[in-house]
């Protein structure tokens, strides 16, 4: 533990926050960030070979770019870490350790309206930006897609729907287009990728770099896959769980229009540059048959299976075809990726970190950071209490509930999370333990409810 902090110091000096380096104007990528809602990271194939769901566009996107064995959600559900991925800092300090949902009494998070987005920094630095599909990050004004620096917002405000051809949630409508309150018909990831396609064919057209934010909410329950689609499971897997099946059919569809944006990018020519990010808000749900092998565990979990999701950059002429990383970061360092790719300088007070060093291979896969996770929820199981996890290295601390002891375990030896060794291991708990402290010091100076009106 006594080099910690000579690592410390040799990650500061590769990550310094100071101006990037900017790129020409002819030089700086599009950027497509698609985030799936829910996916288990062994449910894409390229992460995990022997499964039983074919993934064919996003095994080619990995393919042709980079494959990152080990990245991280920044929380084990969806606001949290879609807040931190769009500002580039960890959820809490942006007031969102929780979901924000629909339903005031059970929201846990109020996006703070100060803090620049992604989209904010992109539109400033000339790019036209757009969001696709699930927002999740509040119903309202100062919190609406274009309150926080998007041109453009086509999809859908809420935190899930009661039915994916319905596209209500509690029998409101949260399908927008821009402002406008719109009824489209079909399935909800048939539908975002139509939208995204015609974005993206626009945006050929035009002179200006652009950045889409494509944010399906599959294969997040309720899990209803095209009739069609899970009759073609369930022939190519007969005797398989009907609900598995439904989970895999779902998965696929998902697969095929991901594969649907990607065929759009090449008959455009923007594929040659465009900077394309794939990855999920965090784990499968295993209560909906997800597959999250071989890490322990699912959605809402602080162990791995809750946290570790596919994660997939291409970009041509940067990042070598068929390229594979260990690195341990986090979801949201594609904030900090993307704006160092677009010549933007990364902004004082963020905890993103840019991969392009690890995407140029420029960086050791082995580089030490802690990561930090947080999440706050209600109901008798976490009674409105946070809960929370740290990674230093090899070692993870841990609670699932704010009711739990703490865990510790040595991710290098045990991988699966079977072996507390919080006992045996007192030393090290509590300097994780003090770093853990030092964090929700700084996430407890944002307020996380919108405030009260006089």
């Amino acid at each position: 533990m006594r080099l910690y902090p000579v690592l410390c110091c040799l990650l500061a000096c590769v990550f310094a926050s100071g101006p990037a380096v900017a790129a020409p104007a002819a030089a700086r990528p599009n950027v497509l960030v698609i985030v799936a809602d829910d996916l288990g990271y062994g449910d894409i194939a390229a992460f995990r070979p022997q499964g039983d769901v074919r993934t064919p566009a996003v095994d080619r996107l990995a393919a042709e770019g980079m494959l990152f064995t080990t990245m991280r959600a920044n929380c084990t559900v969806c606001s949290p870490t879609r807040a931190a991925l769009l500002t580039g800092r960890h959820q809490d300090r942006v007031g969102v350790p929780g979901v924000i949902r629909t339903m005031g009494a059970n929201s846990w998070g109020f996006l703070a309206p100060g803090v620049p987005t992604l989209a904010d920094h992109l539109r400033r630095a000339g790019y036209h930006t757009g969001i696709v599909g699930k927002w999740h990050l509040g119903l309202t004004s100062p919190n609406t897609p274009n309150d926080r620096g998007f041109d453009f917002f086509h999809g859908f405000l809420g935190d899930m729907m009661d039915s994916y051809t319905t596209h209500l949630r509690h029998g409101n409508n949260y399908m927008r287009r821009n402002r406008e309150v719109i009824d489209p018909s079909g399935h909800a990831t048939e539908i975002f990728t139509g939208w995204a396609v015609d974005y993206l064919r626009e945006r050929a057209a035009a002179q200006q770099p652009f950045f889409l934010y494509l944010a399906y909410n599959a294969p997040h329950s309720p899990v209803e896959p095209p009739a069609a689609w899970l009759e073609r499971t369930q022939q190519r897997l007969p005797g398989v769980d009907p609900k598995r099946a439904a989970a895999i059919a779902l998965v696929e569809h998902l697969d095929d229009a991901v594969g649907r944006v990607l065929a759009t990018l090449r008959e455009t020519g923007l594929d040659r540059t465009t900077l394309v990010v794939f990855t999920s808000d965090n784990g499968g749900s295993l209560p909906h048959a997800a597959n999250n092998d071989p890490w322990r565990d699912g959605k809402q979990s602080h162990y791995d299976g809750g946290l570790k999701v596919p994660f997939v950059v291409r970009w041509p002429g940067t990042v070598a075809a068929g390229a594979r990383s260990e690195y341990a970061g986090l979801v949201f360092d594609v904030f900090a990726t993307c704006l160092e790719a677009a010549g933007v300088t990364r902004p004082a007070g963020t905890d993103a970190v840019s991969l392009l060093p690890v995407l140029r291979s420029e960086l050791p896969a082995n580089a030490v950071r802690d990561l930090y996770f947080v999440r706050r929820e209600g109901g008798p199981q976490y009674g409105g209490k946070a809960y929370h996890a740290l990674i230093r290295g090899d070692w993870k601390l841990l609670q699932n509930s704010p009711y739990q002891p703490l865990e510790l375990y040595n991710l290098k030896t045990d991988p699966q999370e079977k072996t507390n060794v919080f006992a045996q291991n007192q030393k090290i708990a509590r300097e994780l333990q003090a770093a853990l402290s030092a964090q929700i010091q700084r996430g407890g100076a944002v307020p996380w409810q919108a405030p009260e009106t006089p």
